[in-house]
């Protein structure tokens, strides 16, 4: 089973200041998966990755990277995205990605190529002769990411890779993404953005005051909420609340529950029975954002502690 996983932490615990910033994370990712690493800003994420890659050591739990206990040793495998963006702005394009592959054993003349390759495949092959300090921030961005991965690395984590970008460079992000997992990369990241994760991820880790909260595929946290109707009367009421589940709230000229126990059925014959009738009914399946408040909410509502700046 460890040869399928390319990451792995068991009770990773990390203190700052007395203060338990990552409290006992357990993860498992599988080779050749998107893998998401969701939660509020200050939850542990960017800790919890730094431990994961090496760069920082937790002070308790084990940890694996390909396969290896000691992450540094399999660092010319992973290509990493830091949450602090940072690029030398005199360089060229193509010589800063050529650059960040050397630094992973790539030697120069195949990184100028493969820079080529991958600027023009991400739609910036106009760009290929420009230096950092005339792009955008997120053409910039963009270029960091494409050094991250020209030297085709098996493992990929990126940081809150979408903070920053427009729609446009974000939509090439998550095609990048998709290209390096269809390559055979596993692809490890962190958000905060759920649309992003929804979309992407094959399994997903929530994780709030330092905990993993959930651990699962989308459809799985989804599956943790009920569905919900949202419901038109043909004759408006406001005598007709007494018939809805006790959860029910106006929305404009209708009204939104949870989807009753008995079926939504059951209670359509009572509301026309009353002469309420029905304009309209959707039945809404709860979001990969609606389990997000929920569990992030109920972490504060419980008081755990929050770690601060920390993330």
């Amino acid at each position: 089973m460890r040869d399928e996983l390319a990451v792995t932490a068991t009770n990773l615990v990390k203190r700052f200041g007395g203060r338990r910033v990552v409290d006992g994370v357990d993860i498992a990712v599988g080779t050749g998966m998107i893998y998401g690493v969701l939660g509020p800003n200050g939850a542990g994420k960017t800790t919890t990755l730094r431990m994961l890659l090496g760069i920082i050591e937790p002070d308790e739990g084990d940890r694996t990277l390909l396969g290896d206990d000691r992450p540094r040793e399999v660092s010319d495998r992973v290509g990493y995205l830091p949450e602090e963006r940072g690029l030398y702005p005199s360089m060229k394009t193509t010589h800063a990605i050529a650059f960040m592959g050397a630094l992973r054993g790539l030697d120069w003349k195949t990184g100028r190529r493969r820079a080529v390759e991958l600027m023009t495949a991400a739609g910036l092959g106009h760009a290929t002769d420009q230096k950092i300090r005339k792009l955008s921030k997120g053409m910039a961005q963009l270029v960091q990411l494409l050094g991250s991965v020209v030297h085709r690395p098996d493992l990929l984590v990126l940081d809150e890779p979408f903070s920053g970008l427009d729609p446009v460079n974000q939509e090439r992000l998550e095609k990048l993404i998709v290209a390096e997992r269809d390559r055979g990369a596993t692809i490890l990241f962190s958000t905060h953005v759920m649309a992003h994760a929804e979309r992407l991820c094959d399994r997903l880790a929530i994780i709030a005051g330092g905990k993993v909260r959930f651990e699962g595929t989308v459809a799985d946290a989804r599956a943790t909420l009920p569905f919900r109707a949202h419901y038109v009367p043909h004759h408006p009421d406001a005598n007709i609340a007494a018939l809805l589940p006790a959860d029910a709230q106006a929305d404009g000229d209708g009204w939104r529950f949870t989807m009753p126990d008995e079926g939504i059925e059951a209670l359509l014959i009572r509301l026309i029975d009353a002469g309420y009738g029905i304009s309209g009914l959707s039945i809404e399946r709860p979001s990969l954002h609606d389990v997000f408040v929920q569990i992030v909410g109920r972490e504060a509502l419980e008081g755990v502690d929050a770690p601060g700046a920390v993330a």
